[in-house]
């Protein structure tokens, strides 16, 4: 069992920047890739990003690519999420996720365990 927290969401106006954690405990937190994923209102739960094991490896969606970066400290066992230049249709319920194995994954059916997610709300 990977038990995972997140933190740190907030209401922020449009351009403005948040820095998103997500704090492990259970397994041992190199042995997982680890996800960022987020749900509006009425939509579909979407990929956001993804970073392998060593954090050598990252994917982000296209909607947020060159405005957030995903990052982690395993020495922490914390994966974070750095969003800059927030849009009004950033606003979402931000969910971490763990993957067994090395790979990172933007289907979130590769992932086995979930955070309770963290509110971010942009303001326009």
């Amino acid at each position: 069992q990977v038990q995972l927290v997140e933190s740190g969401g907030g209401l922020v106006q449009a351009g403005g920047s948040l820095r998103l954690s997500c704090a492990a405990s259970g397994r041992t937190f190199r042995n997982y890739a680890m996800g960022w994923f987020r749900q509006a209102p009425g939509k579909e739960r979407e990929f956001v990003a993804t970073i392998s094991w060593s954090g050598g490896s990252t994917s982000y969606a296209d909607s947020v690519k060159g405005r957030f970066t995903i990052s982690r400290d395993n020495a922490k066992s914390t994966v974070y999420l750095q969003m800059n230049s927030l849009k009004p249709e950033d606003t979402a319920v931000y969910y971490c996720a763990a993957r067994p194995g090395a790979l990172p994954a933007t289907d979130y059916r590769g992932y086995d365990y979930w955070g309770q997610g963290t509110q971010v709300t942009v303001s326009s």
